[in-house]
């Protein structure tokens, strides 16, 4: 619970920073962001395949562990069944705006995002890479 509270703390801290700098919160504000803003689009890119549960992000061990904890529990067979579904509709969503970021025309507008912002976003996204690849960093830590 400790990784998966982690994970998806950062996650989603990070997603949420960016959305404070766009200027439309649609998905068709995501398009073209790649061509504009290429650093925030690739930080936006690792926090929502983390919040997808891709491997190599923290999101995916995160999933792992607590479906994992609820196979071995025996008669929760029926929650990972609606969790892995729950998990695949996102990852729907999440896909549309790595999509509209990269392959769709437009220019996404957004506000002046400063080289501090843009480092904080890049160490929020190494640490979801980094908890990714080594999740016990976290759970040794504590």
């Amino acid at each position: 619970m400790i990784l998966y509270a982690a994970a998806y703390s950062v996650a989603t801290i990070g997603i949420f920073a960016i959305l404070l700098k766009m200027n439309d919160y649609t998905f068709d504000g995501f398009n073209g962001l790649a061509r504009r803003q290429p650093l925030v689009a690739v930080v936006c890119a690792i926090f929502l395949f983390s919040l997808a549960g891709i491997p190599l992000t923290a999101g995916f061990f995160a999933k792992y562990f607590v479906l994992s904890a609820a196979v071995q529990q025996g008669n929760l067979l029926w929650l990972v069944i609606i969790g892995v579904l729950c998990a695949a509709i996102s990852a729907y969503y999440y896909f549309r705006v790595i999509i509209a970021m990269y392959f769709k025309a437009g220019d996404a507008d957004t506000q002046h995002v400063t080289p501090g912002f843009k480092a904080l976003l890049v160490l929020a996204a190494a640490i979801v890479i980094l908890l990714g690849i080594f999740p016990n960093l976290l759970l040794q830590y504590l």
